[in-house]
C-alpha cells in the first residue's frame, strides 16, 4: 500500500529484483534512474514512493540481493570445523558468482566504485560483517583445537574476503566455474599445511 492507503500498481518484489539486476549488471554510477525505472517497470515517481532516491533504491537491493544470493554465508559458518566453514564458503562463492543466468560477479563488487558515499559505505559494511562473522568463527576454532593457537583468526577471514572479492572480479572477466573451484581448493592448503609441530596437521584431511 501507499501511505495514502493506495494499492501499488506494481509488485514491490519484482520490482525490487529487476533494481538487484540493473546495479549488477551496470553497477551503481552507471545505473541511471531511466535504466532503473525501465527495468522495474514503474514510473520515476512510483519508484520515489516506494523506495526513495537512488541511494536508497541501492540500499533496499543490496538487502535483497543479500537475502537471495548470499545464503552460502550461513550455511558455511555452521561447519563444523574451519576448514569446512572455508572451503563451503569459498566454494559456495565461487557458484554464486558464476551461476547460469544471473550477471557475473557480485552486486557488492560490481557496484563499490562510486563516488555515492552511502552506498560505497553500506557495501563496505556488508564486507565487515561478513569478515568479522568469519573471524569470530576461527577464534572458535582456534579455541576447539582444530586451528593452530598462534593463527590470527582476523587475517584467516581477511584472507577469505579478498579471495572472494577476486572471485567476483574473476568472474566478471570470464572465468569459468571450475576455475574457480579449483583456486578454492588450492587455497584450503592453509589449513592442512605439514608442519609437525603444530595441530593444524591433526585430523585434517588433504586434497
Amino acid at each position: 500500500m501507499t501511505p495514502g492507503g493506495r494499492p501499488l500498481a506494481f509488485e514491490p518484489d519484482a520490482a525490487l529484483d529487476a533494481a538487484v539486476v540493473t546495479f549488477w549488471r551496470h553497477g551503481y554510477e552507471a545505473a541511471g534512474m531511466a535504466e532503473l525505472t525501465q527495468a522495474m517497470n514503474i514510473s520515476r515517481p512510483a519508484l520515489y514512493r516506494a523506495f526513495g532516491d537512488k541511494a536508497q533504491l541501492f540500499r533496499a537491493a543490496l538487502d535483497r540481493y543479500i537475502a537471495l544470493n548470499m545464503g552460502y554465508v550461513e550455511d558455511a559458518l555452521e561447519k563444523p570445523t574451519s576448514r569446512e566453514v572455508a572451503e563451503a564458503f569459498l566454494t559456495g562463492n565461487a557458484k554464486a558468482v558464476t551461476t547460469p543466468g544471473r550477471p557475473p560477479g557480485c552486486l557488492s563488487v560490481q557496484a563499490m566504485v562510486t563516488d555515492e558515499a552511502d552506498a560505497f559505505s553500506q557495501l563496505a559494511e556488508n564486507r565487515r560483517v561478513i569478515q568479522t562473522r568469519l573471524a569470530d568463527r576461527f577464534r572458535r576454532g582456534i579455541q576447539e583445537g582444530d586451528l593452530p593457537s598462534d593463527e590470527d583468526a582476523e587475517e584467516l577471514a581477511r584472507f577469505m574476503i579478498t579471495l572472494t572479492t577476486g572471485f567476483a572480479i574473476r568472474a566478471t572477466d570470464g572465468e569459468s566455474q571450475d576455475a574457480l573451484l579449483a583456486l578454492a581448493r588450492r587455497s584450503l592448503a592453509i589449513f592442512s599445511a605439514p608442519n609437525s609441530n603444530s595441530p593444524r596437521t591433526e585430523g585434517m584431511t588433504h586434497d
